[in-house]
Order: C-alpha cells, then sequence, then structure tokens
C-alpha cells in the first residue's frame, strides 16, 4: 500500500523569498474549548491492562500502568491550556529540551485535541531496576477542536519516583509507516486560515504569508474534489527545508519529488513541500496537486500500482484548475515519452524513483491528459464516480467503467491513449 503521493519537480528557478513580515500567532485556545480538556482526558479509551489487571495491587505492571496513565494524562491537560511548565513536570530534566520544543511546535499548531493512550502493557527494562518503557499512541487535532484525531504510535521510557513516575523520553515515530511528523523533531511556526494551516522552520517564517495566500486558493480548487465524504476540516501544508525534507515523516523521497501527501489517519493527509523546488509561479500548481490528493484519497491510503495514472491524473486535472491543454507544463515530456519508450498502458506509468524529472513529468502528463479525455466526454461527476469505485471501492477499472461509463474499458482505454497521443503530438 502506498504511504504517500509524490509530486514531480519543476524545472522553473528555485523559489525568491516574499518580503513580507510574519505576525506570529500568539493567541490561546477558546474558553469554550479550554472547558472542554478535562472532558477530553476524562473520555480516553481505557489503556490495554497488563496481566493481573488493575485491581490487583501485588502486581507491580499493573500499578505501573495507572501510575503512568496518570502522567500522560497530567501532561495532556497542561498542553491544551498552555502550561509548558505543567507539560515538562512529569519529566527528567534531560528531557527538558525535547519536550519542551515538542511542545512549543504543537502550540504554534494550534493542538485542539491531544490524547496519550496506553496501547500495552508497561515492561521493565532489562538490566536498569525502575525502569519501564511504554508504548502510547497519542492522537491529536490541529485547529479544529472536533475532528477524527489521527494516531501516532510512539514508545515512552521511564524510571520509577514513588506515585509519580518520571518521563525519560518520548522517542520519534520514525518506525512507523508515515514516519517522524515536523512537531516531533523540529521547531516549527505556523498561521492558519479558513481552510488551511501552513507550517515550517524559524528560517523560512518570513514565506508564510504568501504560503497561506496560495494555499487557501488552492484549497477552493481541492474542495471540489472529495470523492467519499466531506473535505478536510483543514489542510496541513508543511513547508520543508533541506533538512527537514530529508527527515521529516521518514524522508528519502525520489529526487524529481517536489512535495507529496502523506495519510496520518483520521481522515487526514498532511502535505509537505520541498523549498529547494519551487519557484513563486509553480507553487500554485504544487499545492492544488497536493491539497487534491488530501481532498479525494481514502484514509487508508491506495494500492498504487495499475491506479497511479488515475491517482495523479486527477491531481494533476486540479492543479492546471481549468487552463487549457496546449498551456500544460509537461506536454513536451509527454510527446517524447509517447514517441519513444512507452507501451501505451496506462497502468505501467508509475516512475521509478531513480528515473530522470523528464520521465516522471511524462508520467505525469499522461494521467492527466487521460482523465481530461474522461472529463471531456463524461463530466467531473462521472469521472470522480469512476474514481470513487477504483480508487476506494477497490474495483477493478473494468468493473468500474461498465457500472459507472456503461462501456468497456479497454476501448476507452485505447481512447485515452490516443487523446494523450495526440494532444501532445
Amino acid at each position: 500500500m502506498t504511504e504517500d503521493v509524490p509530486r514531480r519537480r519543476s524545472r522553473w528557478p528555485l523559489w525568491t523569498a516574499l518580503a513580507v513580515v510574519l505576525s506570529l500567532l500568539t493567541c490561546g485556545l477558546p474558553a469554550a474549548l479550554l472547558a472542554a480538556v478535562a472532558r477530553q482526558v476524562t473520555e480516553r479509551p481505557a489503556a490495554v491492562r497488563p496481566p493481573g489487571g488493575p485491581d490487583d495491587p501485588d502486581d507491580p505492571a499493573a500499578r505501573t500502568a495507572r501510575l503512568l496513565a496518570a502522567q500522560l494524562d497530567r501532561q495532556a491537560v497542561a498542553l491544551l491550556r498552555g502550561d509548558r511548565a505543567g507539560f515538562l513536570a512529569i519529566a527528567d530534566r534531560s528531557a527538558h529540551a525535547d519536550l519542551g520544543r515538542r511542545y512549543a511546535a504543537l502550540r504554534a499548531l494550534r493542538v485542539t485535541v491531544w490524547r496519550a493512550e496506553p496501547t500495552g502493557p508497561p515492561t521493565a527494562v532489562p538490566g536498569q531496576p525502575g525502569r519501564w518503557r511504554q508504548p502510547v499512541t497519542f492522537r491529536y487535532c490541529l485547529v479544529v477542536p472536533d475532528c477524527p484525531p489521527s494516531p501516532v504510535p510512539v514508545a515512552t521510557r521511564w524510571r520509577e519516583s514513588g506515585d509519580t513516575p518520571v518521563l525519560l523520553a518520548v522517542e520519534e515515530s520514525r518506525s512507523e509507516r508515515s514516519g517522524a511528523r515536523p512537531w516531533e523533531v523540529s521547531e516549527l511556526v505556523a498561521v492558519v486560515g479558513p481552510r488551511t494551516m501552513v507550517a515550517t522552520t524559524p528560517a523560512y517564517r518570513k514565506r508564510l504569508p504568501g504560503l497561506l495566500a496560495e494555499a487557501e486558493a488552492a484549497a477552493k480548487v481541492a474542495d471540489l474534489y472529495p470523492v467519499a465524504g466531506p473535505p478536510p476540516d483543514r489542510y496541513r501544508v508543511f513547508y520543508a527545508g533541506k533538512a527537514e525534507w530529508a527527515r521529516w515523516y521518514g524522508g528519502g523521497r525520489p529526487r524529481w519529488t517536489a512535495g507529496y501527501a502523506v495519510t496520518v489517519g483520521g481522515g487526514q493527509h498532511e502535505v509537505v513541500l520541498n523549498a529547494d523546488a519551487l519557484t513563486t509561479g509553480d507553487t500554485g500548481v504544487l499545492l492544488r496537486h497536493e491539497l487534491t490528493h488530501a481532498a479525494s484519497l481514502p484514509d487508508r491510503g491506495y494500492p498504487g500500482g495499475g491506479t497511479w495514472w488515475l491517482v495523479e491524473g486527477l491531481a494533476e486535472y486540479a492543479g492546471a484548475d481549468g487552463a487549457p491543454v496546449d498551456r500544460y507544463e509537461g506536454l513536451a515530456d509527454v510527446r517524447r515519452y509517447a514517441a519513444g519508450g512507452w507501451d501505451g498502458r496506462l497502468a505501467s506509468l508509475v516512475p521509478a524513483a531513480d528515473d530522470t524529472a523528464d520521465r516522471a513529468g511524462a508520467a505525469y502528463g499522461v494521467g492527466y491528459l487521460a482523465v481530461r479525455h474522461l472529463v471531456d466526454r463524461y463530466g467531473e461527476q462521472r469521472t470522480l464516480a469512476f474514481f470513487r469505485a477504483v480508487v476506494h471501492d477497490g474495483r477493478t477499472v473494468e468493473e468500474a467503467s461498465g457500472q459507472v461509463f456503461d462501456e468497456p474499458w479497454q476501448p476507452l482505454h485505447d481512447e485515452c491513449v490516443d487523446y494523450v497521443r495526440a494532444a501532445s503530438g
């Protein structure tokens, strides 16, 4: 299953910084939300009970589990009410630098829900008496106070200290499918608009106003393409410098990637833009592309492979935002690819990580033109219904074509290929 959806680089010059001064976000949580903090904690699902059960006073693991859960609840309350000292109070001084950065990043992102749920019994660390390792799932919402929270499974490490165990470390979630979130590993600043939240590191703070304006405009387009429910409550966008690009969500993206959308659960895909691959003119196109992924893709991700052309084709179609086909940037790449080594099969388009930017650009362009042909022939709504049947419902393209278009797929596939060759020729 594909965990993220990358988009190719533009060949345009690199970004020119926007000379706009950022007003830092300093507003706190609304009073009504603060009043709900205690309710959040009391509604936290019960932790997995260790052997012996929570009522067994002679079971040290059971007793430790209760004490750790209480400490995590205490920390959650402190985070949501803006109490940095309270957030750090459960931790050893050696952990304060890391936890203080996490606290500041989450507050900058306007965290509105934070729950720490133990996901198994604590285990004693071999050879270290009084030390415990506790798996935990953090569940969080940003900006919006009522959302399906995104989960982050991590491990925490503790030492005994009477009835108030002390937190020693929170490990990064890099071992999980989505990798480390930006707020786990970086100092962040952020701005929020009606439909989007855009965050980056302090080095790029002056770019935030322009990025927010671009993101808000892109959101108006992406909001047209949810196929199985409402669009996201807020589109979450992270702007990555070189170091962050290599680390956020596990890094390791193909060299031709300018941005990607990664599923983080709770109905959310978080979008990352590569600062080194963008220009002022290209940012809007990329944001429309990636936010459309966030609006259109299922929470679980999608199988990839033979459906790649459809997923990327729809995002490229949204990125073009109604522009004439002859203005599409990648037509020259498509022309060379169609005249060269392409086998004429949409299912074979997926670019490899080590492909050239031209080869990757051609693959995206073929997907765009194929989807454009479906829209021109059947309209957007039936094309979106076809997308839903294939990407969300798991139907084959043959089944979905008959169901949605009342046409067999192979002749329609061949029509799309003929259109690709004609439009790019």
